[in-house]
């Protein structure tokens, strides 16, 4: 992934990326990569694979990573939590997802397994996510600086390269983090995980334009450079919406919240959600966001809905259009 997957492209278009999860049996995975298809197709910067809580899915995550790479031209990019992992533990598998050919990772603290407190579970040796970004700088920067192939028709003869650096991408919390013990400390993680060699953030889900454009002039004041990402969702369902909010600790948004209750339909709360989503996108783009990143919940209907309703050109839309 280069680094113009997280500014304006030279031609106007924004940049858009995708968030999808491993499936948690084997059967899933053929419907995945049709979504992956049509999620490729449609030309995004990249598109990251989820790690299962306590590394339940991990196995499988990168089964999907690689098969993005094998299949698609799009990067594909791997979540990395730490939360009960020694640090031989987690660097075997930051080698191991390195040595498949993954080099761009959003490190995450991660949180507990479900039905598990903090004070009851071993939280490991990185306590942080800013520690996490660190070793996996410390483990690209200790293996081998180049790649070598073969030249065809040259015996004995090899191609050397520089090998890709890894890139390292955080989360941002727009309304701070639910853990946070002071207003400014979700900012401070931030500058923390920056100092440690975070290239770009994105944010957790937030529900109106200012809570992301009143956070990234926050943390711009405070010294983040870093591009920050605003993640979207298309909620479709009260049932998704109050998964969401109790996954993610934000307020209850009542305008969409209404909407979705009184909507008697599954297509009408589609329809409600994809608009919600494209005009909050439309308004994130207006104020500077430096691109979009949308959870696709394993829907690739729904998030390219939303950006063709928010007026993000893809390459669908170009195929179309020709």
């Amino acid at each position: 992934m280069s680094n113009d997957s997280r500014v304006p492209s030279a031609d106007g278009l924004v940049p858009f990326s995708f968030e999808i999860y491993p499936p948690r049996r084997a059967e899933g995975l053929p419907a995945l990569h049709e979504t992956i298809r049509h999620l490729a197709a449609s030309g995004p910067r990249f598109i990251s694979v989820t790690f299962g809580a306590g590394g339940s899915t991990g196995g499988r995550s990168l089964e999907v990573l690689t098969h993005i790479l094998r299949e698609t031209d799009v990067p594909p990019l791997a979540h990395l939590t730490c939360v009960g992992s020694t640090y031989p533990a987690a660097t075997a598998l930051i080698r191991e997802f390195l040595d498949a050919g993954i080099t761009s990772f959003l490190a995450l603290r991660g949180d507990p397994p479900a039905g598990v407190s903090e004070d009851d579970v071993y939280l490991g040796d990185l306590e942080s996510a800013a520690q996490l970004v660190q070793l996996i700088q410390r483990v690209q920067a200790e293996r081998e600086p180049y790649t070598e192939s073969s030249l065809p028709g040259v015996p004995g003869a090899a191609r050397v390269d520089r090998r890709q650096k890894a890139e390292v991408a955080v989360a941002a919390f727009p309304n701070g983090h639910p853990r946070s013990r002071h207003p400014r400390e979700h900012i401070d993680a931030l500058l923390a995980k920056q100092a440690a060699g975070a290239t770009f953030a994105i944010t957790q889900l937030f529900f109106h334009a200012d809570d992301y454009l009143a956070f990234v002039a926050q943390a711009r004041s405070a010294g983040v450079v870093i591009p920050i990402l605003p993640g979207i969702m298309p909620i479709t369902s009260p049932g998704r919406l109050q998964r969401v909010l109790e996954l993610s600790g934000e307020s209850l948004p009542g305008e969409l919240a209404v909407a979705l209750e009184v909507e008697p339909t599954p297509e009408g709360r589609r329809e409600i959600g994809i608009a919600y989503a494209a005009a909050l996108t439309r308004d994130v783009v207006a104020g500077g966001a430096p691109g979009i990143h949308l959870y696709a919940f394993n829907n690739h209907d729904t998030v390219l809905a939303t950006l063709r309703e928010a007026g993000i050109t893809t390459a669908l839309d170009k195929e179309t259009a020709r």
